[in-house]
């Protein structure tokens, strides 16, 4: 297979190719590979004929010393072209604006997991070894470049034919219980490139959750949490929000049962899309909303490490459902006005985010929680300051109560 029509597919010159691989050859004939998405996607681009969305990101893999290699490509190129060189001596990676072009470096490396779901051990290693730490077979290929412009396919794991058949499948018979992570990577890639979980992957899935091979479980401290299940789990499902079509991606971790991974209660949760759904109509962060279904919100938050004030909002929310129950619906809240329900809600100072959540829950008063959320917090007094002061009223406490009670009029009058 020629580079240059993966090339075209990535939006790089040629040229360009040719001369990072002389350099590498230059240097001490280490080989330099393309690899990761950027291969499975100039693959997809052939099948579908171009018409693919295309990669941004741009990884290559040198066998050899990475700062020696990033200096002498420095010399070669010179500071006009090579607008920005960052080094990261002891993770052997480079990030690089060369010609315009981000292309991120990384030395050759192998990883080993000291015990399932923390960060792996790292050595550099070959390439081969390297293509064997990824998590699926379709990104385990690379192109080794050559600098005459050919190059050599490396696909060990038989990714392109999983990329004909659509399929995704794990590397080997450990994957899930060294990196849990990877199932969260499955559904997002499952979702943004139309593919299905391969037959012996998903009975990998659901054989290794059942197992629970982790010393960490459910109940046990959160600070002992291993990173794969911890925040790195997090790292992933922001990425499966923010750039994915989320509702297949969780539609599969459903259908994987994968989402016990979090919490057996968002595995089968019956209200997970409606409740995602209203949370994206009311602009809450979705996975805040997600948690907010576990059977302890805020232990799984903490063992994710979400946003503080998002981890504030699912303790207020437990205390808001409490509230909901003892004080609220026990009473004939369906005859409450308009008055009512903001006196009630805004008396107990319960914030705009935490009812939004409470909506999601679609409690049966959910819509005058609604009405609150999106119309009556927002009315004002229908009598400025100024006019206030003008008719004699002193600035102080009794120009605001003034305030106070000119709004609570104006809300008394909605329906």
């Amino acid at each position: 297979m020629k580079l240059v029509r993966s090339l075209d597919f990535l939006d790089i010159s040629s040229d360009l190719i040719i001369d990072l691989a002389l350099q590498a050859k230059l240097l001490d004939h280490g080989r330099l590979a393309l690899v990761g998405g950027a291969v499975r996607d100039a693959f997809l681009s052939d099948l579908c004929s171009g018409a693919c969305q295309r990669t941004p990101d741009l990884d290559f893999v040198y066998e050899g010393d990475m700062n020696l290699f990033c200096i002498r490509l420095q010399a070669y190129f010179g500071l006009q072209r090579m607008q920005q060189l960052r080094l990261h001596d002891h993770f052997g990676t480079a990030t690089l604006q060369l010609d315009s072009v981000r292309i991120d470096l990384a030395s050759a490396r192998l990883e080993t997991y000291p015990s399932p779901a923390e960060n792996p051990l790292v050595v550099f290693s070959s390439l081969e070894n390297d293509l064997s730490r990824r998590d699926f077979t379709v990104n385990a290929m690379a192109l080794v470049v050559n600098a005459d412009g050919d190059s050599e396919l490396l696909d060990p794991y038989g990714g392109s034919h999983h990329l004909i058949s659509r399929e995704l499948v794990f590397l080997h018979d450990e994957s899930v219980s060294e990196d849990p992570t990877r199932v969260i990577r499955g559904a997002r890639y499952a979702a943004r490139l139309g593919f299905s979980l391969g037959t012996q992957s998903i009975r990998q899935v659901k054989s290794t959750l059942q197992l629970w091979p982790w010393s960490w479980r459910f109940g046990d401290p959160v600070d002992l949490v291993p990173p794969a299940l911890g925040t790195r789990l997090r790292m992933e499902l922001e990425l499966l929000f923010n750039n994915e079509p989320w509702p297949q991606a969780l539609s599969s971790l459903q259908d994987w049962s994968a989402l016990s991974l979090l919490d057996q209660n968002l595995q089968n949760d019956s209200l997970l899309y409606p409740r995602l759904r209203c949370a994206n109509r009311l602009q809450l962060p979705l996975l805040c909303a997600l948690l907010s279904a576990a059977a302890d919100p805020v232990a799984l938050s903490q063992r994710l490490q979400i946003p503080g004030q998002q981890q504030r909002w699912l303790e207020e929310l437990l205390l808001f459902r409490r509230w909901l129950e003892t004080d609220v619906l026990i009473t004939s809240w369906g005859e409450w006005d308009a008055l009512q329900w903001t006196c009630s809600l805004e008396q107990e100072c319960w914030t705009p985010e935490v009812v939004a959540l409470s909506i999601c829950d679609h409690q049966v008063c959910w819509r005058p929680l609604l009405r609150w959320w999106g119309r009556w917090r927002h009315v004002s007094a229908e009598i400025t300051a100024s006019e206030l002061i003008n008719q004699g009223v002193p600035p102080g406490p009794r120009l605001g109560d003034e305030l106070h009670k000119s709004r609570l009029q104006a809300i008394e009058r909605m329906r």
